[in-house]
Order: C-alpha cells, then structure tokens, then sequence
C-alpha cells in the first residue's frame, strides 16, 4: 500500500510546490503594482535604472545585431542556390530580423545581463540586512527597488532592441553588397517588397514583454536570496534560467496569439 501512494505523494509535493511559486509570483507582482502609488519613491530612480539597464547594454546588443545581419544575407544567398531572385536577401534579412531574432536573441542576452545584475545587486542587499534597513527608515523596498528596474525593463528593452534592429538590418546590407555582389538598390527592393510597420511592431512590442519578465525575475529571485554568497549566486542562476525560458514561452505565446491567421496585407 506504502508503495502505490508514494507516487501520489510524489505527484502531491510537485503539485503544491507548483501552486506555491505561482501564489509567490502573484503576490510579488501585486505588491509591485500597489507600489506604483509611490510615484515620488520610485520616480527618482527610474531614471538611473534606465540607462543601467538600457544604454549600457547597447554595445552588447550591437554586437549580437552585427554578426546575425551578416550570417542571415550569407544563409539566405546559399539557400535561395539561384532558384530565387537574389534581391529576396533584403526580404529575408528584414523579416527575420524584425519579427524574431532582434527581440529573441537581444532578450537572451540581456537576461543574462540584466537579470543577473538584478539578482546579485538586490540578493546582496538581502543576506546584508539593507532590505531590512530600507524598511526601517520607512521605504516600501518594492517602490524603490523594484519598480524602477521594471519600468526600466519595459521602456529601454524596445529601444535597444530598436536599435539591434537597425544595425542588423544594415550589417546584412552591407555583407550583401561587399560579399555577395548584390547592388544596394537591390537590396533596398527586396526589404521594400514585403515590409510593413507591423513587422517592427510587434518586434518592439514582445521585446517590452521580454523586459518585463526579465526585470521581475530577476528581482523576485533576488528578493528570496539567502543563504550569503553561495545563495546570491543561486538567485542569479534562478534569476538567468527563468528568464530565459519565460522569453522562449513568452515568444511562442505572442506567435499564436498576434501572427496566428493574421493575413498578410
């Protein structure tokens, strides 16, 4: 008898674990929003956190634009083998970059940096007593520490992403005329073909999502460090993992959600 309930039990513990991390991530964000009353608190800070989480994070974003433009036109030439009109490049370069790898690859990375930035600054000031001492001298914690990074998170996350657009879009450019012999105007016609405003739309917007996700992960996992340095180094891990999967999910989510049956116009 032991034996056949101990896979229920085990299936119980699971469960429950389970209902209790989603009842924790649903009280943190509740409090994170009820903070938003605290105008004054957080105001100050956003300002700061914006350019710790947005400007300073654009020459990684760069990086990772710069090479995914030039290996996209190179992919796209050897695929199309001359069955398709070369100018399709632009068409492909343009596509792939606003509607998927700019927000995705961005994300990722910036969930490296940004989270666990998040995690180790707040998760410090756990085990060292400082969220303990903000209460104290009267701060709400999730006003000063955490709704400024998550409203960071959602303004800056679009603009960088903006702008690893721009630059992917450009390195696939320039590798299609310098590598590939293809005429810049015919490139330009090939990403004038089939563009729209959507494209970068709905690139911005998921990437604002992205932002979120990252920024609440990464301070809720910060927020529950303890254990000193060995669990602020867990709490960055969290921190990173979570965030990642959250944006694959999160991408996939607003595939079926937004491109699902939408028809080309």
């Amino acid at each position: 008898m032991t034996a056949l309930l101990l896979p229920v039990q085990r299936v119980g513990h699971v469960t429950r674990a389970m209902l209790g991390s989603v009842g924790r991530a649903s009280r943190f964000v509740a409090d994170s929003l009820r903070s938003l009353r605290e105008g004054r608190t957080w105001s100050s800070q956003t300002v700061l956190q914006m350019r710790r989480l947005g400007v300073d994070s654009l020459p990684i974003a760069a990086f990772i634009a710069l090479f995914t433009g030039i290996v996209l036109a190179l992919l796209a030439s050897y695929s199309f083998t001359g069955a398709v009109p070369l100018y399709f490049v632009g068409t492909l370069v343009e596509k792939t970059v606003t509607l998927e790898l700019a927000p995705v690859l961005t994300g990722l990375a910036l969930a490296g940096r940004v989270g666990a930035n998040i995690a180790a600054e707040l998760g410090t000031m756990r085990v060292t007593e400082q969220l303990d001492a903000l209460e104290t001298l009267g701060y709400d914690p999730f006003a000063f520490l955490v709704v400024p990074r998550v409203i960071a998170g959602i303004v800056m996350f679009p603009l960088v992403v903006g702008a690893a657009m721009i630059i992917g879009v450009a390195a696939g450019g320039l590798a299609s005329v310098f590598l590939l012999h293809l005429s810049a105007a015919e490139f330009t016609k090939g990403l004038r073909l089939f563009f729209q405003t959507f494209d970068v739309q709905y690139g911005l917007v998921k990437s604002a999502s992205f932002g979120a996700a990252v920024t609440f992960i990464g301070a809720a996992s910060g927020m529950r460090a303890s254990g000193g340095a060995v669990g602020v180094g867990r709490a960055c891990t969290r921190a990173v993992v979570f965030s990642a999967v959250l944006i694959l999910v999160l991408d996939a989510l607003w595939a079926v959600t937004w491109l699902l049956g939408r028809s080309p116009t």
